[in-house]
């Protein structure tokens, strides 16, 4: 399968990027290419523009985009279908549970529910001041220090 045909498909999981157009946001697309000659698969990355009147998408977010049957303009193909992780709201896919982060000293995935088991066994570790529970949405402090909606 060829790069142009594979970008023919008619919903694509992109990363939203910074962008100056208006009612439409740019992302990222992440595609494997075929490789004739090693017998593999190699990561291409491909910019596009997704049709946003909305603006329902952030930069960072991961969106499902889907093709539009006729383009708007020469850039813009797809449009928006939804926002399926947000920023810094990673959901694991196979368990359901939300991420925090990588656990180095296990070498595994933390989650949100593996943090609070921890903190009812051995107590609350002091170091961690964050608190998922107590914490707003993201979004609530915009115009103030988060820009990533502007231009």
């Amino acid at each position: 399968m060829r790069l142009s045909q594979a970008l023919r498909a008619s919903l694509l999981l992109g990363k939203c990027l910074p962008t100056v157009k208006s009612n439409c946001s740019r992302f990222s697309v992440k595609r494997y290419v075929y490789d004739d000659y090693l017998h593999t698969y190699f990561p291409k990355f491909t910019v596009m523009y997704a049709h946003d009147p909305d603006k329902i998408c952030k930069t960072g977010d991961i969106v499902l985009i889907e093709e539009l049957p006729q383009k708007l303009t020469t850039l813009i193909t797809h449009k928006v279908n939804k926002v399926v992780y947000p920023l810094g709201d990673i959901t694991d896919p196979i368990t359901g549970k939300k991420v925090v982060g990588l656990r180095v000293d296990l070498g595994k995935v933390a989650y949100r529910d593996d943090l609070e088991e921890e903190d009812e066994l051995y107590g609350k570790n002091p170091q961690r001041k964050f608190d998922y529970k107590k914490a707003p949405r993201r979004g609530w402090q915009e115009d103030k220090k988060d820009f990533t909606h502007r231009e």
